[in-house]
């Protein structure tokens, strides 16, 4: 058996992968004969890594189509017989691969550094979207084939269910870590997650045994099990965690023992341990959903969610809330912030730990799959016990909320129009409007303290809207709040989802005015390629620059109105009736062109058309 034999066994679709992860060029793509070559001649290819992301299933469609033994259950088993000890020996190491190695840690000098030093935490702007369309993207997608052929075709639903079996799968290699931690340092496992009697449902002992004893042990007791997760005594008064409360009435639905083994095995090559790999999962599935655009399930892009929660700089101090919280990206990202700058303040004492853990995080939805899914993603994240609800924030009228939050980040769905009947009648108090944008931001200045402050994605007619709804509001940020900044994006930011432009809008409740200069930023790009393919473009990107300008706010004073930055008193805000659209303010410079005299055209065009002539008359002459 060759390594050409087994490349030729390969569908199209998997040659291509290969030659797209390793960068090769082809001729005609469409040749099988020209794909094996390529692959065959590069130095860096490795059959054997490459065969190990391929689920369980398919390499053994292919062994049977070779010829060879197509048992045993673990996937080197399978690849070793494909390509035995020695058949890629005496090639250098991979100049290119496909997998994603994470960032080694940052040393404590660089870690303790804060957001002052915006380099630190713009690293990551143009690195965003890295396997979305590598080899995560071809195992979600051969996950959910499965799915779909089994019998589940809500995109929903699928998400759901791979979530759940995820969240088994990472409660494993978490359980895993502390019995590591146990064997080094010679004491019992702190606060194990699976107690002995649950050894069994652990991911890496299921995943071994026959594909009907496996349906019934997830079924009958892994699922119920992590229904049960954080179930806290009954002396603590709350009866439960929020997480334990969304998972209640969440329904296991794999119809088949084939099915789910078929899944298991396709889920245990995707390693969970860097949390930007689940961060990639949900946005590529979450980009299945096909009603996307309407409802607002989308994730906001991660690297515009990190921008908002560097701007904002949260502190230990701050109560954070999202009250559109949906897979609860922006909690997330809050979360990763403090702990990357208060870890050790965080972690210090039992009383530090529940505060960050129960009462630093709130969030809201009325959409019971996204409760379930944003809770398990911040324990996944590790915040073991946020504060994420059942609640229809703009039709439910809640004072224990009022003035409860010290942050607000959001970018809330702004889709739509709501009766009068159904809509709170304290937001009703502050802007006379139906529209749920500016509901939203009602909503947003009755939730926050005095002093506290937000980070929030606008559709940009909330800006320069003329109804007086519109008016109002931007009238309220302007003279009673303290409106800090605008950033202008493009509209192609939430392609494919949606196509509007929008904005981000920083501002300060103070209830006494304060506004003095807004600061105006007009983003060009985001590191990402504005059409539907959102293709990553890493030196392309503002996010950097926009961070390093903000938080020297003093110099952009100097700033002409040219610039991609500047400020603009609140007087002329005020002169132009409270509009906060850049394109009121930015100043744009027209460079003269020169264009040659008309007598010189007409020479060139002269010259021209004689040319043309002699050579009509050339193969005039050819034709006698």
């Amino acid at each position: 058996m060759t390594k050409r034999d087994v490349l030729a066994a390969l569908e199209r679709d998997e040659l291509l992968e290969a030659i797209d992860a390793y960068g090769l060029e082809v001729a005609d793509r469409r040749r099988r004969d020209q794909l094996i070559e390529a692959l065959l001649q590069c130095r860096a290819f490795r059959l054997d890594e490459w065969l190990e992301g391929f689920y369980r299933e398919r390499l053994k469609e292919i062994c049977r189509e070779l010829g060879l033994d197509d048992s045993g259950r673990a996937i080197a088993d399978v690849v070793q017989r494909l390509v035995p000890s020695g058949a890629d020996q005496g090639r250098p190491a991979p100049l290119v691969t496909k997998r994603y190695e994470p960032p080694a840690p940052q040393s404590p000098e660089v870690a303790d550094r804060r957001v002052r030093e915006p380099l630190i935490d713009s690293l990551t702007y143009s690195n965003e979207k890295r396997m979305i369309t590598g080899e995560l993207k071809s195992k979600v997608d051969r996950i959910w084939d499965t799915m779909w052929s089994g019998g589940i075709s809500n995109p929903l639903s699928v998400i759901e269910q791979l979530t759940y079996l995820l969240f088994i799968k990472r409660l494993d290699e978490l359980h895993t870590l502390k019995e590591r931690k146990a064997a080094r340092t010679g004491r019992p496992i702190e606060d194990p997650v699976f107690a002995a009697d649950k050894d069994h449902l652990r991911w890496s002992r299921f995943k071994e045994i026959a594909p009907e004893k496996m349906f019934e042990t997830v079924r009958d007791e892994a699922f119920p099990f992590i229904k049960t997760l954080g179930q806290k005594g009954e002396d603590d008064g709350e009866g439960g965690s929020t997480y334990t409360h969304h998972m209640k009435d969440a329904l296991f639905m794999m119809p088949t023992a084939r099915v789910l083994a078929n899944v298991v095995d396709q889920l245990d090559g995707i390693d969970m341990a860097d949390s930007d790999t689940k961060g990639d999962l949900y946005e590529y599935m979450l980009g299945k959903i096909a009603t996307a655009g309407q409802n607002g399930q989308f994730r906001t892009p991660r690297h515009v969610i990190k921008l908002m929660v560097d701007m904002t700089a949260p502190t230990l101090k701050d109560v954070i809330c999202d009250p559109a919280c949906g897979t609860a990206g922006f909690l997330i990202a809050a979360s990763e912030y403090l702990v990357r700058h208060h870890g050790e303040t965080i972690y210090k004492d039992a009383v530090a730990r529940r505060r960050f853990n129960d009462h630093t995080f709130h969030g809201y939805d009325f959409d019971p799959t996204m409760l379930r899914i944003g809770s398990m993603n911040m324990l996944l994240h590790g915040v073991e016990n946020p504060d994420i609800r059942y609640k229809d924030s703009l039709a439910q009228t809640d004072d224990d909320d009022a003035e409860k939050y010290s942050l607000i980040l959001a970018n809330p769905p702004f889709a739509g129009s709501l009766d009068y009947e159904s809509t709170a009648k304290d937001l009703q108090q502050i802007v006379k409007t139906k529209k749920t944008e500016l509901l939203f931001l009602a909503l947003f200045l009755r939730l926050l303290q005095t002093g506290g402050r937000a980070a929030v994605i606008v559709p940009d007619g909330v800006l320069f809207g003329s109804s007086n709804a519109h008016k109002t509001l931007r009238k309220i940020l302007v003279e009673e709040q303290k409106l800090d900044a605008i950033i202008s994006m493009p509209s192609g930011v939430f392609k494919p989802y949606a196509g509007v432009s929008t904005a981000i809008l920083l501002f300060t409740k103070t209830s006494s005015g304060g506004t003095d200069d807004v600061w105006f930023y007009d983003m060009q790009a985001d590191g990402f390629s504005l059409d539907d393919k959102r293709t990553p473009q890493p030196g392309k990107s503002d996010l950097p620059d926009i961070l390093a300008r903000w938080q020297r706010r003093d110099a952009e004073k100097k700033r002409a109105r040219t610039d991609q930055s500047f400020l603009v008193p609140k007087a002329e805000i005020v002169d132009k009736d409270y509009d906060l659209s850049i394109n009121r303010y930015k100043e744009v410079e027209y460079a003269a062109v020169q264009y040659d005299p008309p007598k010189a055209i007409l020479e060139r065009l002269a010259e021209l058309e004689g040319e043309i002539a002699k050579g009509r008359a050339e193969l005039e002459a050819l034709l006698e």
